[in-house]
This record gives structure tokens, C-alpha cells and sequence, in this order.
């Protein structure tokens, strides 16, 4: 952990264009990215999904910056209850509600003017890794997908928790959907060993770099307690074998948090599914030592897919 530290985008000039979208009746909140310059060309797209505790720009803007740098136009959004966007209860996660969010800011993406709505690939990461697999089976007129340290087994993931952790989790998940007000909240990220949804894989550390990197902006670091219960329940690996776009996976050996179930991938034999692990935790590609070995792949990826 004492090695990470944030890469450095300064480099990376963009124009920025802020609007909103409805998915499920909520205003959401959004930014695309574009490269200075351009003119009135149409760009390619990038739409980011983010993961559990996701808002735009967290972790995730040396991949918007360089992607930007390599001539797309990259949208990010904040989910519902999320962020800037609206939406109750706050601070809620629901899988297959995030995937119809995550649906709708493919549509937006398409509609605006700045992007070529045919040619569009989509990125996720963590929790966000499973939404796409849903989204890409969902839409083969895609020209592919990438999916990074992505949370594809939510029985995996709950069998990675302590007993003990598990046992807090499942009591506090009950008590939250007991209540109709989904008023429990725990913690989003946790230091290592005290109580939060997520604090292994020096989570805590990774959020404060984030917060670091831009600027020491606040963060709303609590998750509804019934968001737990999802979990499990939360199983995109099965629909890997639906996918029929080019998908690259980028796993982290080292991951605790949600590991790569790399058997479950061999298993499903998609010839369109590409699978580069790298020798990291489920935090570590954000930040630099580690961050090349996860962006060189992804590059790669478009300029086969959907060269600028």
C-alpha cells in the first residue's frame, strides 16, 4: 500500500458537458468527457459504469483522462440516490435497479450530439464489471465491452467476508429491510478490520487517494444496510455465455473484495470473451505502480474494437 499514489493525467485537456437523464422516474446526473479540439466530429464512445460505492470521478479518472487522451468521448453518471443524481432512498444499491440506470446513460449517450451513437463500447468496474456483462448481452449491436477487477459471483464475494463480518452483515442487512424507510445505513468503506461494507484490500486508503486526487471533494461514506442482502443474489457470470460483443476482463489475482472467478469464466467458453489477469488487489489498478499493467490492455482493447 505504501507504493500507490495517483497517476499523473495533468497532461489531459478535456471539455466538459454536464446533463441529466431519467431512469425510473429519477433525475441523474452526468458528464462527457471530450477531447479539445474536435470540432464538429463525431467521436466514439465510452460509457463508465462505476462499482457498489461509485460517484463520478471516484477512482476512476485516470481511466476517463486517458481514454479522453486516446480521442473518446467518455461519459461517467451517477446512479440513482447517488452523487449529484436524485432519487430515494439515498445511498441504496440495487443490482438490476443500477442495470436499467445504467441502460438509460447508454441512451443518453447516444443522443448526444458530440458522439457517435454507432459506435459506442462500454467499461465497468467492480460491482459496476457485472452491470456491463448484463448491458453487452443485452445490446450485440455494441462494439464491445471491458470489464476491470469486475464483481461477476456475489456468492463468491459473500464467501470471501469473515464468518464474523458475514454474520454483522446478514443481521444489519435484516434489520435495514425491516424498515421501509431504509434508514440503516454502515458504512460505504471502512479501515482494515472495523466495520464497513467494504475494508479489506486497504479500501480505506484507495478512498482517500481518490479524495486526494481531486481536490479533498467530500464523499458520502455510508451504504444502506439492506443493499447487503443483494449481494448474494447478484450472480452476472451466468450471463456471460449471452454475450456477443468482443468483452475484454481485466482481473486482479490478489482481489479479496470481489474475487475473479477466472474457473467460472473458462467455464462458460465464450470465444468472445478475452481474459488478462494482473498482479493486483481489487484497489491497487487505480493507482500507480499498478495502473499501467491495468490501462496498457484496455488501450489495446480499442484500438482493435473501435480505433478512433
Amino acid at each position: 500500500m505504501a507504493n500507490r499514489r495517483n497517476p499523473d493525467t495533468s497532461d489531459v485537456k478535456a471539455n466538459l458537458f454536464k446533463s441529466t437523464f431519467i431512469a425510473d422516474g429519477d433525475a441523474c446526473a452526468a458528464t462527457l468527457h471530450v477531447p479539445e479540439d474536435t470540432g464538429a466530429r463525431q467521436l466514439p464512445g465510452i460509457l463508465m459504469v462505476g462499482g457498489w460505492g461509485s460517484v463520478q470521478q471516484a477512482l476512476t479518472a485516470p481511466f476517463v483522462h486517458r481514454f479522453v487522451a486516446a480521442g473518446y468521448a467518455v461519459m461517467e453518471f451517477d446512479f440513482p440516490g447517488w452523487g449529484t443524481s436524485g432519487g430515494w432512498p439515498r445511498q441504496d444499491i440495487n443490482p438490476w435497479r443500477r442495470v436499467r440506470a445504467a441502460n438509460a446513460a447508454l441512451a443518453h449517450l447516444k443522443s448526444q450530439p458530440q458522439v457517435d451513437a454507432n459506435r459506442i463500447v462500454l467499461w465497468g468496474t467492480s460491482f459496476g464489471g457485472g452491470h456491463v456483462v448484463d448491458l453487452a448481452a443485452q445490446h450485440p449491436d455494441l462494439y464491445g465491452a471491458i470489464i476491470q477487477v469486475p464483481m461477476l459471483d456475489g456468492v463468491a464475494t459473500v464467501r470471501a467476508a469473515p464468518l464474523r463480518r458475514l454474520v454483522q452483515f446478514i443481521g444489519y442487512g435484516i434489520a435495514g429491510f425491516l424498515r421501509p424507510d431504509a434508514a440503516i445505513h454502515i458504512p460505504t468503506v471502512a479501515r482494515q478490520g472495523e466495520f464497513g461494507s467494504m475494508d479489506r484490500d486497504n479500501a480505506w486508503e484507495a478512498l482517500q487517494l481518490g479524495l486526494e486526487a481531486q481536490g479533498g471533494r467530500k464523499y458520502v461514506n455510508r451504504v444502506t444496510a439492506r443493499s447487503l442482502l443483494t449481494m448474494g443474489l447478484y450472480r452476472p457470470w451466468t450471463r456471460l455465455k449471452d454475450v456477443r460483443v468482443p468483452m475484454l476482463i481485466v482481473g486482479a489475482t490478489r482481489d479479496t473484495v470481489a474475487p475473479f472467478v477466472a474457473d467460472k469464466v473458462r467455464r462458460v467458453a465464450n470465444p468472445h470473451l478475452q481474459v488478462v489477469q494482473i498482479d493486483a488487489d481489487h484497489f491497487d489498478p487505480y493507482f500507480e505502480p499498478y495502473f499501467p499493467n491495468a490501462l496498457k490492455p484496455q488501450l489495446s482493447f480499442l484500438s482493435e474494437v473501435l480505433p478512433v
